[in-house]
């Protein structure tokens, strides 16, 4: 009766092996050799026309510990917004400069520019919240991404 079982036993496994092959095999890869099938897919995607904004200063940040200046920080930013406001985005550099500052003060607060400060979880959480800075002074629409240009650290 042992062996009966230990035969079933195998007999199964490999009926579920077989089984989860199946389906968990990859998908068909179709060769098509009509270039206009391929065409749609590598053709060019037209973009709206993006100009690159960038700040003329750079931002200077310190990173205060125990009540003194640990570090200070330079960045320099650009946004990538639509080329048609330029000069509107030009016109509200000032207002758009004390809202990225004030991000740039709340990530060095808690602690963004602290350790590995260019990795790419602290790097994007630092883009994700200067984008949705910019985009609440100048609208949604016209900023499409945040880029950061140059950072340095200087240290006491």
């Amino acid at each position: 009766m042992a062996k009966v079982i230990a035969v079933l036993l195998v007999l199964l496994g490999l009926g579920g092996g077989v089984g989860a092959g199946y389906l968990l095999r990859p998908a068909p890869v179709v060769e098509d050799s009509d270039p206009a099938a391929v065409a749609p897919i590598l053709a060019p995607v037209l973009v709206e026309s993006v100009a690159l904004f960038e700040f003329d200063t750079p931002f200077i940040i310190p990173v205060v510990t125990e009540q003194a200046v640990n570090a200070i920080f330079m960045l320099r930013i650009g946004l990538e917004i639509e080329a048609e406001q330029q000069q509107f985005v030009k016109g509200q550099e000032p207002r758009l400069r004390d809202r990225l500052l004030q991000v740039m003060f709340d990530h060095a607060n808690s602690g963004g520019f602290e350790g590995v400060y260019t990795s790419q979880t602290k790097l994007a959480t630092l883009r994700r919240s200067l984008l949705e800075s910019a985009q609440s002074v100048v609208g949604r629409e016209i900023v499409q991404r945040v880029l950061i240009t140059d950072l340095a650290r200087g240290s006491n």
